[in-house]
């Protein structure tokens, strides 16, 4: 019932192939009726023209059967291929929607498989296991009455292993449920190592580590193969139960038959479209076990798919009152933009998997940082620094306080509307598999080419993109590993500055960067941050220079606030942190 969304637009095809299928499968049972009055009529009678007519209706039965069985499937294949497109683009949609707390619990092997092989089982529970059980049990149902209408005896006797059947299928296909469950998950994992073995290929390399890879995904690989064996056992034993108890009926059928047609109770013609008849329901009794199973698997892929559909995704209908100026209707890339006030009240973050008791991750944070103010946000590792600037774009949400934008509550304005004054560069650079220029104005919708090369420019990454084979149309390969990791680092720092945001967080966007690169992206940089507001993660003393303030985070709390000279003199926790930075020391980090 939960796939009924996607399935209902093209409802109205699916069941006219479903309804088809049902008529082929029924036009089959009509020719043991033929071949009954061919034995008792023309043959018993030695009409050679009534054997023809006879075997040309049969002729005509199979062609017109093997036609409509042709159009089912070319109605069917569209619509089913259709629904399947549209429940993995929703998946999708849905995936980028949901908080970056789901990802980080949940494995991306795991959300592959849900995309790929999950909706691979559902579509051919769609294409094959629905519409044959369907098929199966009218052709089962109506071929049942036709029996007992040619002899309702042996009939009897041909029904007796169904209770048995039923019986035994029930407590066969809760086992597979199982079993299936089991496969799949084993499957995610499995997926998840490949993912991060291929990705990581380079420190895999590196250090030596692929015998300990191989090994780990050689344990998996069995530990899914045991889940498949289980499958596969339960599906034999469903299978072989399927075939010997309906086979032993349809012996004694013959034997009982065989008897009353020699005592002469019982016609060679009727006896014989019997068999046939008998013979006719045989497949859908024996293609029950594995369609039974194709369900029961399509089951657990449906469980799986609506278990990440029913993650609850942020609410993005919320509307505030427009910011003032050119904030209002966004800012077109181009254009000079107003630098926006940022202010930080009480603001306080725990992580949803955080153990009961600890102590939050931010605590009471206040900061207010002016309109085209730049603030350095220096602090041990583990302070919080890239769990506060992650608040601003809002990829975590406060679970106290709040977050002003020009006193504005940014909880109060849709991502879409928060998010465009708000532009962000992480220390781990993220590139897709797509050119450069995609790459960088992915950061902007209305960037044209001169936003592009200004952002390059900026960044120091006109040199070297020049250099590419086709300049900013090149590919960059997936994650950008072409490219170096100070190369990723400047076409991300391209990305959020080609916007020409009102806001610019950046969390140490330059650690990649070689001390004379970075010496000329920070004095490039520093006429973007003269004139939009900018809250910096440093890690470095001369990014530490770039800012008007400095704000020292301690224990989840802004401990100290001031100019760089003056926290040198009055602070001796900043102090130590500095002395580690000119060191070249990690103790920030």
């Amino acid at each position: 019932m939960r796939l009924w969304p996607y399935v209902r637009p093209v409802r109205g095809r699916l069941f006219l192939a479903v309804l088809l299928a049902v008529v082929a499968s029924c036009l089959a049972l009509v020719m043991p009726l033929v071949l009954k009055w061919m034995v008792d009529g023309p043959v018993s009678d030695g009409d050679v023209a009534g054997v023809w007519l006879g075997g040309g209706v049969l002729l005509l039965l199979g062609v017109v059967e093997a036609g409509v069985f042709g159009v089912r499937r070319w109605l069917a294949a569209r619509p089913l291929a259709a629904v399947e497109a549209s429940m993995r683009e929703r998946l999708h949609h849905h995936l980028l929607r949901l908080p970056v707390a789901f990802h980080d619990r949940w494995s991306s092997g795991q959300l592959v498989s849900r995309g790929t092989a999950d909706l691979g089982s559902l579509h051919g529970f769609l294409a094959v296991a629905l519409p044959f059980l369907v098929v199966n049990g009218v052709t089962l149902l109506v071929g049942c009455v036709l029996l007992m209408a040619q002899r309702w005896v042996l009939g009897l006797v041909l029904l007796a292993p169904v209770v048995p059947l039923l019986a035994l299928s029930s407590f066969l296909e809760a086992r597979f449920a199982l079993a299936a469950r089991q496969a799949r998950e084993r499957a995610g994992d499995l997926a998840t190592l490949a993912e991060e073995s291929v990705l990581g290929v380079r420190v895999v390399k590196s250090f030596g580590h692929d015998q300990r890879l191989t090994r780990a995904f050689r344990q998996l690989a069995v530990r899914m193969r045991g889940a498949e064996l289980a499958k596969a056992r339960l599906l034999a034993a469903l299978t072989a139960l399927l075939a010997v108890l309906p086979d032993a009926s349809l012996g004694a059928v013959l034997v009982l038959g065989a008897v009353e047609v020699a005592e002469g109770d019982l016609s060679a013609g009727t006896l014989l479209a019997f068999l046939a008849m008998a013979m006719e329901l045989r497949p859908a009794v024996a293609s029950t076990g594995s369609l039974l199973a194709m369900s029961v698997d399509a089951a657990t892929a449906a469980d799986r798919y609506v278990e990440v559909m029913d993650e609850p995704a942020p609410a993005d209908d919320a509307r505030a009152r427009p910011l003032a100026g050119p904030a209002g209707a966004g800012t077109k890339a181009g254009s000079e933009a107003t630098a926006a006030e940022l202010v930080f009240e009480g603001v306080e973050f725990r992580y949803p998997d955080a153990p009961p008791g600890e102590p939050a991750m931010l605590r009471g944070v206040s900061l207010r940082i002016a309109p085209g103010e730049t603030v350095a946000l220096v602090g041990a590792t583990g302070s919080g620094k890239s769990t506060l600037v992650a608040l601003v774009p809002r990829l975590h949400e406060p679970t106290g306080g709040r977050i002003l934008l020009d006193g504005v509550d940014v909880t109060a304005l849709t991502r879409a509307e928060s998010r465009r004054q708000v532009s962000v560069a992480f220390e781990e650079p993220t590139l897709f598999s797509t050119t450069v220029a995609e790459n960088v104005l992915l950061g902007a919708d209305h960037a044209d080419e001169a936003d592009l090369a200004r952002a390059l420019g900026i960044a120091r990454a006109d040199g070297f993109v020049q250099a590419l084979p086709d300049g900013a149309l090149t590919h960059v390969g997936e994650q950008g590993m072409s490219l170096s990791g100070g190369q990723r680092q400047r076409l991300a720092l391209a990305r959020a500055i080609v916007g020409r945001p009102r806001l610019l967080v950046l969390d140490d966007p330059l650690s990649a960067l070689d001390i004379h690169t970075e010496a000329l992206v920070e004095a490039a940089l520093r006429r973007v941050l003269a004139t939009t507001t900018a809250l910096v993660v440093a890690h470095r003393p001369s990014t530490v220079l770039l800012a008007d303030r400095v704000a020292l985070l301690s224990g989840g709390r802004i401990a100290a606030v001031g100019t760089h000279d003056h926290l040198l003199r009055t602070c001796a926790e900043y102090t130590s942190l500095m002395s580690a930075f000119a060191a070249g020391g990690d103790g920030a980090r």
